[in-house]
């Protein structure tokens, strides 16, 4: 029996007022794929995020996570799933540990468990040693790393990272990656990850869609996408020849947003 994608959305639509988010997306995961979802502010990533973990509705069309419909079967999605959103998480207040022990009572995860699931989450993203300083005291890439064990502290089958490395720097950005990699290659999970730096979706992602308006304007490998567009091509190139130049966009909110968040990283 062939086991479902990972992540199917069909005719996916999403308005706010009269400005459409999503329109009409179609995309298929499968399981155990580092997918890349790429595109400019304001075109319809990160609402389409938070309609796959459930934090929006999905009025018009479907989501199914490994099978499973996400407006029918919310709680069971949900635990299916860990989420990095883009906005900070972690309490600068508590400690580390205090952090991903709070996320796996969120998360349910049954008390006899809960200490050696948070002990094994702070290690597979090497924060152990500094486990019960304030996180208050922590670097970006380390504040990255905790929130990544927050979303692992309930061994989830999907990862989902909205901009995981934005506001850090090329040394941290490589760690959090390698940990994102390592976790992976362990434990087989599906990764979904948008992120506006090119050069970590053509080194990490399997295969890419790049949407503008709120539509997948091309999808495929880096590689294809690149040799689709000329010899010679970067996925910069890929990038602005479908959303028209438009490198930057949205509203003041998602400006804001990353503006905030590179702040409170470092």
């Amino acid at each position: 029996m062939t086991s479902p994608p990972a992540v199917r959305c069909t005719g996916l639509r999403h308005t706010f007022g009269e400005t459409v988010a999503v329109d009409g997306l179609d995309l298929e995961i499968p399981a155990g794929e580092v997918f890349g979802l790429l595109g400019p502010n304001g075109a319809g990533k990160t609402t389409t995020i938070r309609m796959i973990t459930t934090l929006l509705p999905a009025r018009t069309g479907s989501i199914e996570v490994f099978g499973l419909d996400v407006t029918r079967r919310k709680m069971a999605v949900r635990r299916l799933i860990g989420y990095v959103p883009q906005q900070l998480s972690a309490d600068g207040t508590l400690s580390g540990r205090e952090n991903v022990a709070l996320f796996a009572r969120l998360f349910d995860v049954p008390r006899r468990r809960r200490g050696a699931q948070v002990e094994s989450a702070l290690e597979a993203v090497g924060l152990l040693a500094d486990a019960d300083r304030e996180a208050k005291g922590y670097s970006g890439g380390m504040i990255r790393r905790l929130e990544l064990a927050q979303a692992l502290v309930s061994s989830p089958r999907l990862l989902i990272l909205d901009e995981p490395t934005i506001g850090l720097d090329p040394v941290a950005r490589t760690s959090v990656w390698e940990r994102i990699e390592q976790i992976r290659a362990d434990t087989g999970m599906t990764v979904l990850v948008t992120t506006h730096y090119m050069e970590e979706a053509e080194q990490y992602c399997e295969r890419i869609a790049l949407m503008h308006r709120g539509r997948i304007r091309a999808l495929g490998t880096p590689a294809e996408l690149e040799a689709e567009h000329g010899e010679g091509s970067t996925l910069d190139d890929v990038f602005r020849s479908v959303t028209g130049d438009q490198l930057d966009g949205g509203g003041i909110r998602d400006v804001r947003a990353a503006r905030r968040t590179a702040r409170r990283l470092g």
